[in-house]
């Protein structure tokens, strides 16, 4: 399935993924640093929700292309709602 996403639905989570590059600096500094475990936790806990959000925002245009798109043979719209399931639980 070839991502084909709206410029503003790309510029959301291309700014998600750029935010959370920065924190996963951020929490490198933080380990080099010797910082408080708790702080390092409560940082990583907030990448990974933003790296969530990101791919479910990918998904969820996957799963509209999908179901907007009629010309598909029922056999290949079965096979992508598994493929898009399969990837949606891969971040669950």
């Amino acid at each position: 399935m070839e991502l084909d996403m709206a410029a503003d639905e790309l510029k959301s989570v291309l700014n998600r993924l750029k935010r959370a590059q920065g924190q996963i600096a951020g929490i490198v500094r933080m380990i080099e640093e010797g910082r408080d475990c708790e702080d390092v936790i409560t940082q990583l806990a907030a990448v990974s929700r933003a790296l969530d959000r990101a791919g479910f925002a990918i998904i969820a245009t996957g799963l509209q292309q999908c179901m907007t798109d009629g010309d598909r043979p029922a056999m290949d719209r079965d096979q992508m709602r598994t493929r898009l399931e399969k990837l949606f639980l891969s971040l669950a």
